[in-house]
């Protein structure tokens, strides 16, 4: 897709039985550096990542969309954004119930994209990622966070998860919330490495990408509503 922001790489998925008549939910993920674009010999890749596929297998129907872009800055961002907006004005999306996630290098473009434009979004998924974006447009706006990341992640460190965490939860409670309404639109999970080890993976960065068959955080993203 061409747009202001330049050339956009991306794919989706539409349910089976998709009726225009009808609104639908829409998810739009990002994946980590080896998915992003690299030309057309990289074309696909996210197709089959579990990053995509686990949001239209989770037994309601459901748009995904996924963009293989070539940064992780504001310019990926904006293409995100722009990416959504694409689909609310051009598909049958439920504007209440729209998502997003980002694994690594896409976690810190969609922690952008969900700060500049935290209207649009319901919820957001941070896995094995920094936060790049702003905290207090998150909390002005009640967009829910679940951020995943492996305490012995090799590339961010888990602290970056934990600052994440801590900016968010600041960020309500300057906005007035509670610590029980805060913990209803903001989780964390730091699984130790005996976890990841106990499956047979080892490169625990890599290895967070579980989060993505974990049918309780899937349904607690997609159970939020604007």
């Amino acid at each position: 897709m061409d747009s202001t922001e330049g050339l956009i790489h991306y794919s989706y998925y539409l349910p089976e039985d998709y009726d225009p008549t009808r609104k639908y939910p829409m998810m739009v993920v990002m994946p980590g550096y080896n998915m992003m674009w690299f030309g057309e010999s990289s074309s696909g890749s996210n197709l089959d990542w579990t990053g995509f596929t686990s949001w239209t297998n989770l037994g309601q129907d459901m748009i995904v969309v996924s963009a293989q872009l070539t940064d992780w800055g504001d310019t990926s961002a904006r293409q995100a954004i722009a990416l959504t907006e694409y689909f609310i004005n051009h598909f049958a999306v439920d504007t209440a119930r729209i998502y997003a996630a980002g694994y690594s290098a896409g976690g810190e473009t969609m922690s952008r994209a969900v700060a500049m434009r935290p209207d649009l979004y319901a919820a957001y998924l941070h896995g094995a990622s920094q936060w790049d974006g702003g905290f207090a447009p998150i909390a002005e706006n009640g967009v829910a966070v679940y951020i995943y990341m492996a305490q012995g992640d090799e590339y961010y460190g888990v602290q970056k998860a934990r600052d994440a965490y801590n900016g968010l939860h600041d960020a309500y409670a300057a906005a007035g919330w509670t610590d029980e309404q805060i913990d209803s639109v903001l989780q964390m999970q730091t699984p130790d490495n005996a976890f990841f080890d106990a499956q047979g993976l080892h490169v625990y960065h890599a290895a967070a990408n579980v989060v993505f068959d974990d049918a309780d955080i899937l349904n607690w993203i997609v159970s939020k509503h604007k």
